[in-house]
């Protein structure tokens, strides 16, 4: 497995919109592979291709605390949403920036896992969060774009602040 690079906001790949896979074959079996490893090393619950620069749709999410429930989306598509609910979000592609994001509560969702077959799941809570956040990415649509224009600003001088720091 490959441990790819993540794309940092705010960079333009990541307003990509991701196109829908025609062919669930084995370079999009091993794509999945590589992004749960990146996910993985990098601490993360859940990740979007459009975040490593690919630009199809599929994410990969793991909400469990040692990896063992791994979770492959491909062309996911939310059918139902109930409920709406505030919560903190974090990002792989805005490192150390968490905020308050309105999300659905529960959420139904229809996709192809890793085989190609289709799936439909019933999601709530953290699951649902995560979900909604990553298919975000695929419309390339980022947590921080649901900020006032203050917090917006606010996060663009910090991590000007903060690339100055590493130079």
């Amino acid at each position: 497995m490959t441990i790819l690079d993540v794309l940092h906001f705010p960079d333009a790949r990541l307003r990509k919109q991701a196109q829908a896979i025609t062919n669930v074959d084995d370079s999009i079996r091993q794509l999945a592979k590589d992004m749960f490893a990146t996910m993985h090393a990098e601490s993360g619950i859940g990740l979007a291709a459009t975040q490593v620069d690919v630009h199809k749709q599929i994410v990969v999410i793991d909400i469990s605390a040692k990896g063992e429930q791994p979770l492959t989306l491909i062309n996911p598509e939310i059918v139902e949403m109930q409920g709406s609910a505030k919560n903190e979000e974090g990002c792989l592609s805005v490192p150390d920036i968490h905020a308050e994001v309105d999300r659905a509560e529960s959420i139904r969702v229809k996709a192809l896992n890793e085989n190609g077959e289709a799936i439909e799941l019933e999601a709530e809570g953290l699951l649902a969060i995560c979900i909604q956040h990553e298919l975000d990415h695929l419309k390339g649509k980022l947590f921080v774009d649901y900020l006032s224009p203050l917090k917006l600003k606010r996060l663009r001088d910090k991590l000007k602040k903060q690339k100055k720091q590493n130079n």
